[in-house]
């Protein structure tokens, strides 16, 4: 029986325990979380929690030390990052990614290969998810001419190519101005209608804390806080953390656009 999260909801991905060392280093130190199918789930914490280690050893690009990540049910901790992404989870990186010489659509088709391996298909399918993610009409734009939230809009394009169920987003918003943010938050929006579940690692947190259903808080490699962004704001473990202020973020969680 899958796990579920404290709303009741069966849990589309469980980590338990997962840790993850570098040497002498610990990166990650036992991280629990849940993310709940269909929703977006906020992982935040201080630089250096060990948030980007985490989604490594998720997606499949690091090997975790210890710890098990499930899938629907399946265990995939340790699982090569191209057998991750075939059973369905895609992810963007915290420094962007962008193949420099190669076009939008190039880049797009490229990821959508990996469902469709037929080329004329694959490039219909990357036309698809450029025009549902607002970039078709940059769709012959070298990656390196592109602006940084253009840049980042394609890394999310490339990620959903692979049609995943589950999208890793790794600051997808940082550096972006509040207009780029805004139109972030409506793709995001577009991105869960259509049915695809969100892990979001974001420290714009003015911009998370409305839209997220659930926020887990790591710090020094482990799990501090599961729950609502209303308790979390609150939470005094979290606050000495990483949040500061309790009345400055109570206002950010209480707000509502």
């Amino acid at each position: 029986m899958n796990a579920a999260t404290s709303s009741g909801t069966a849990a589309l991905l469980e980590v338990r325990g997962l840790s993850k060392r570098f040497g002498s280093l610990r990166a990650l130190d036992g991280v629990d979380l849940d993310v709940a199918e269909g929703s977006l789930t906020g992982l935040i914490g201080p630089n250096g929690a060990g948030k980007s280690t985490a989604f490594s050893c998720i997606a499949g690009a690091d090997k975790p030390t210890a710890g098990s990540v499930r899938f629907r049910g399946r265990e995939i901790a340790g699982l090569a990052y191209h057998r991750v992404a075939a059973l369905g989870i895609g992810r963007t990186y915290q420094i962007v990614q962008t193949f420099a010489d190669m076009t939008v659509l190039e880049a797009v088709t490229t990821a959508a290969l990996l469902r469709h391996p037929h080329l004329r298909d694959a490039v219909a399918y990357a036309q698809d998810v450029l025009a549902f993610a607002g970039l078709a009409d940059k769709r012959y734009r070298l990656g390196r001419a592109l602006t940084i939230a253009d840049k980042k809009r394609l890394e999310v394009a490339r990620a959903l190519a692979t049609d995943p169920s589950l999208l890793l987003l790794d600051e997808v918003m940082a550096g972006l101005t509040p207009s780029e943010c805004h139109d972030a938050v409506g793709l995001l929006r577009r991105i869960i209608a259509r049915g695809i579940t969100v892990l979001m690692v974001e420290h714009v947190m003015e911009v998370l804390m409305p839209i997220a259903d659930h926020i887990v808080v790591i710090a020094a490699g482990k799990t501090i806080f599961t729950g609502a962004a209303s308790e979390a704001v609150r939470d005094p473990r979290v606050i000495e953390a990483y949040l500061g202020s309790p009345l400055e973020h109570r206002e950010i969680a209480e707000h509502k656009p």
